[in-house]
C-alpha cells in the first residue's frame, strides 16, 4: 500500500505518538567531532518503552550484526526514560566527552536539535543509502530540515478510532461516519449506559484534539518566508475546538474527570472497559489487548467533518540521528542504517506493533496484521503535522494548546478569549526561536 502521493509534506517535523517536547536549550557552540574513528565503542541512547524487552531483543540481534560486520567496534546501548530524555539530550549536546554517538529521538524534536547545533548532517550518507529509496515522503521529511537530512526515521504512529464493538451491537449502532455523528454517537451512548463514557477525550491530549481542527480546515501555525504565526485562533481552527470541546461535559466526558487527561489517562480508560469510544494509536494496540476489552473492540479511522471522509490525524514517530560531536561518524552512520534498516524495522513491528517507514515493508505489514489496516489507511488520508519550527517544543512544554481547553471546557474563558490567548503565547514563542 504505497502511501506517498498522498501524504507527502512540506514540512520537517513530526512527532511521536504521545511524547512531549521540552522547551528547546539555547543555541549549542560548535560541537563537531575532529576525527573519524574507524574501531573503538559506540554509544547509543534509545528510549526505555513499557515492556522494553522485545525491542532490546530486536536491537541486540541488529547490534550483532553489526558488530560481526565491523571488526573492531563495539556497541553499548543504553535505555533512557522518555520523560527525561530532553535533558539528557541537549547536556550531551554540550558535553561531547559524556555524549553517545547515535540517540533515538522523538521527530517533532528534530528541528530543534538542528537549531541546538546537536545533529550531524547526513544528507550525503541517506542519499547513498539503496533501502532509503524506499522511505516513504512522510517519514523522510521527519528527518529534513531545510532540504537537509540529519538522521534516519525508525518507525512512524498515527492514531485512529478505538471502538466497543459490543457496546454498538447492544445499542443497535453503527460506527460514525462523521465528525457531527461522532459526537452525537458518544452522547447516545453516555446516555443510555451512564456508567460508560461515550468517547473517552482529554483536556490534555492534544494530538487527539488536532484531528477536531486540521478536519475543519483549521491549521496550528502559518509560515511565511521562514517565520511562523500561530492559527490556532482562526474561524477554522474555532470550529474544530468548538467540536472537541463539546464533548466534556455529563453528557460524554465530565469536565472535572476528563479535563486532565491527557492521550495515555483516554486511552486506559477504554481499554479497562470504562469507555465506548477512545482516539488511540497503532502504538497503542497492545495496552488494548492486555486490558478488559480484549476481543470486544474494533478500530476504523477518525470521521472527518463530511461523512465518509477521514479526519487528518498526526503522524509521530522517532528518528535515529548521530550526534555531530561523535567521533565514529562513519560507524555511527553505519549502525543508524542497521538498526532504522529494513530487516530491523520489520522485526520491530512484530515486537512492538512499531509501524515501519518503508513502503514496501509497512505493506507487508498491513497484510500480515489486520489491526494495522485503518492506521494505514489514516496515514493515506492525508497526515498533518506540528511547526517545522524549534518553537514547537516550547510551545508543547508550556502546554498552551492544554491551558486553552481546560481554560474552555472549565468555563473560565470562550472559545474566542481563550484561543486569542493561545495564538499570543505561541507566537511569542515563534519569535523568540527566530
Amino acid at each position: 500500500m504505497k502511501l506517498s502521493a498522498r501524504i507527502a509534506a512540506p514540512v520537517a517535523a513530526l512527532v511521536l505518538a504521545g511524547l512531549t517536547a521540552t522547551a528547546c536549550a539555547p543555541q549549542t557552540s560548535d560541537t563537531s567531532a575532529k576525527g573519524d574513528d574507524k574501531s573503538g565503542t559506540l554509544r547509543v541512547w534509545l528510549f526505555q518503552e513499557v515492556g522494553n524487552k522485545p525491542k532490546e531483543k530486536v536491537v541486540d540481534a541488529a547490534v550483532a550484526d553489526f558488530e560481526k560486520a565491523h571488526k573492531g567496534a563495539k556497541v553499548e546501548v543504553e535505555y533512557i526514560p522518555v520523560d527525561t530524555r530532553a535533558q539528557r539530550i541537549k547536556a550531551a549536546f554540550n558535553d561531547p566527552k559524556s555524549a553517545p554517538d547515535l540517540i533515538e529521538y522523538g521527530n517533532s524534536d528534530t528541528a530543534g536539535y538542528v537549531k541546538d547545533g546537536g545533529l550531524a548532517d547526513v544528507t550525503e550518507e541517506f542519499g547513498a543509502w539503496d533501502e532509503a529509496k524506499d522511505t516513504d515522503p512522510i517519514a523522510r521529511q521527519s528527518v529534513t530540515v531545510d532540504g537537509k537530512v540529519y538522521g534516519a526515521p525508525f518507525f512512524v504512529g498515527v492514531r485512529a478510532l478505538y471502538y466497543r464493538t459490543d457496546v454498538f451491537k447492544d445499542l443497535g449502532i453503527d460506527p460514525p461516519k462523521s465528525q457531527a455523528e461522532l459526537v452525537s454517537t458518544a452522547k447516545k451512548i453516555r446516555k443510555a449506559k451512564p456508567d460508560l463514557y461515550g468517547l473517552a477525550v482529554g483536556g490534555a491530549y492534544t494530538y487527539g484534539a488536532m484531528p477536531f481542527i486540521w478536519a475543519n480546515g483549521g491549521e496550528l501555525a502559518g509560515e511565511t518566508d521562514g517565520k511562523f504565526t500561530s492559527g490556532i485562533n482562526s474561524e477554522k481552527s474555532r470550529k474544530g475546538i468548538e467540536a472537541y470541546t463539546s464533548l466534556f461535559g455529563d453528557d460524554n466526558c465530565p469536565a472535572a474527570k476528563c479535563a486532565s487527561m491527557g492521550g495515555n489517562a483516554t486511552v486506559t480508560a477504554f481499554a479497562s472497559g470504562k469507555a465506548a469510544m477512545a482516539i488511540g494509536g497503532d502504538f497503542s494496540h497492545a495496552a488494548v489487548e492486555a486490558g478488559a476489552v480484549k476481543g470486544k473492540y474494533a478500530v476504523v479511522p477518525l470521521p472527518g467533518v463530511a461523512e465518509n471522509s477521514i479526519a487528518p490525524a498526526f503522524a509521530g514517530g522517532n528518528n535515529l540521528g548521530v550526534l555531530k560531536s561523535s567521533s565514529h561518524r562513519t560507524l555511527a552512520v553505519d549502525l543508524m542504517k542497521s538498526l532504522s534498516g529494513k530487516k530491523t524495522q520489520a522485526q520491530m513491528f512484530d515486537a512492538m506493533g512499531f509501524l515501519p517507514t518503508y513502503t514496501d515493508v509497512l505493506d507487508n505489514a498491513a497484510k500480515k496484521e489486520p489491526f494495522v489496516a485503518p492506521f494505514v489507511e489514516t496515514l493515506g488520508a492525508g497526515a498533518k503535522f506540528v511547526p517545522a519550527s524549534p518553537a514547537w517544543g516550547q510551545i508543547d512544554a508550556s502546554l498552551i494548546l492544554p491551558t486553552m481547553f481546560q481554560e474552555i471546557v472549565s468555563g473560565r474563558k470562550d472559545v474566542a478569549k481563550a484561543s486569542d490567548d493561545a495564538a499570543k503565547k505561541m507566537d511569542a514563542a515563534f519569535t523568540e526561536a527566530g
